[in-house]
């Protein structure tokens, strides 16, 4: 294909157009944190299934104050009591528990005044349906409590369970593997020699692919030889949904990912996109088979580019969209400096004034300082073209992958 440089969004259009669903499988509740349903969650039945009490205190028929009520049993949670409430009884309750039949209302414990363990003083009146909550009042059956790529937290897992399923429908997770290209890579933490650097695009990329609902395994270095790297990417293809290259898409001597993806018939589908950082990013598709983003080996264009196109494609292999930023677009606090030719991706904090959201660079941005990452909170879109952004102008903005 041509390198002609494609827009971002451009690119982004064409990686989710190349993804195709996964499937799915029958996930127990109690693994289903962070999965995205591929189906439905309707509630088995009313929700509660019962008028309960919201209170405790006594069931009562609705009347005024100052009445004189005989206590005839207890409704516990767990343990309804089996009579019929008659005029001018009373029958001790718990938040939770059935309401007797008979009874029309709740009187709270502090409504009331004892005459003892046989009969209450009512102190305040009550009306009927007071402190009683309905059936059906929090889900009615059959109705649809979560949708279809809804991904699951802590209370959607409580709905779930609430609504009376013990497992759910989710979409399968993506198997992603991360490949790390070039001869200067030490683990983190080994001693450095001449001209070697940390491999910290190896934490980077298989936590962003992990957090992003991905299944990953430690990442893997490549030396820069060419067999070595076509053995290594032919070994992912086999076992990965997702292939992510991290460095050696470049066209120097020692970058050998493309001419490996072309020979393991990986057909590209781009290769150089107009931004900063992050242009010299290639994606492809092998037929019936993964896709494959061979991403730049600078720290900052690997976090901003994975951003930019891998989140959206895990979301979507996921049958749900990539996390929007926290605002669609905030107002520059800063003059920014723009680049011709490219869209800039400009690490931002946000911040509220006078109810703007204003972005704030985070300093250098570098594609080699990796610092600027460290409390982002966006990217702000900068579009190419001459001179400055200025001051307070308006500009879009894409979630930065965590």
């Amino acid at each position: 294909m041509s390198t002609t440089l494609i827009t971002v969004t451009q690119a982004r259009e064409l990686v989710l157009a190349a993804v195709r669903p996964l499937g799915s499988e029958r996930v127990e509740l109690d693994a289903a944190l962070g999965r995205v349903l591929a189906q439905d969650i309707s509630a088995a039945g009313d929700v509660p299934a019962f008028a309960s009490s919201a209170m405790d205190g006594y069931a009562v028929m609705a009347g005024d104050t100052g009445r004189t009520l005989t206590i005839v049993g207890e409704s516990r949670a767990g343990s309804p009591s089996p009579l019929r409430l008659q005029d001018g009884e009373a029958i001790r309750i718990s938040t939770g528990a059935a309401v007797p039949d008979g009874a029309t209302a709740v009187i709270p414990q502090e409504n009331i005044a004892s005459s003892g363990e046989a009969a209450i003083a009512t102190e305040a009146a009550v009306v009927a349906g007071e402190n009683i909550r309905a059936p059906g009042e929090d889900m009615r059956a059959q109705t649809i409590v979560l949708t279809a790529g809804t991904q699951l937290g802590a209370v959607e897992l409580g709905a779930v369970a609430a609504a009376g399923a013990g497992s759910v429908t989710a979409a399968r997770m993506p198997r992603v593997t991360v490949l790390c290209t070039g001869d200067e890579l030490r683990a983190p933490g080994e001693p450095l020699g001449p001209g070697e650097i940390h491999n910290s695009n190896a934490p980077m990329l298989t936590g962003l692919a992990t957090h992003a609902g991905a299944v990953t395994a430690p990442a893997q270095r490549l030396p820069d030889d060419h067999d070595a790297t076509e053995a290594g990417i032919a070994a992912a293809l086999e076992r990965s949904d997702v292939v992510i290259i991290s460095g050696g898409v470049s066209v120097g001597p020692h970058d050998h990912v493309k001419p490996a993806l072309a020979a393991l018939g990986v057909d590209e589908v781009f290769w150089s996109v107009a931004l900063q950082p992050g242009k010299p990013t290639w994606f492809g598709a092998r037929d019936g088979g993964a896709l494959v983003f061979g991403l730049p080996g600078n720290p900052v264009s690997t976090v901003v580019t994975f951003s930019l196109f891998v989140a959206p494609a895990l979301a979507a292999l996921l049958g749900t969209t990539a996390a929007g930023p926290p605002e669609p677009e905030a107002v520059l606090g800063t003059d920014v400096l723009r680049n011709p030719r490219r869209e800039q991706a400009v690490r931002v904090r946000l911040q509220r004034s006078n109810s703007a959201t204003v972005a704030f660079p985070t300093g250098d941005q570098g594609s080699h300082i990796l610092t600027s990452l460290l409390g982002a909170d966006a990217l702000a879109m900068i579009p190419p073209g001459e001179g400055t952004l200025a001051t307070g102008t308006s500009v879009a903005l894409r979630a930065l992958a965590r």
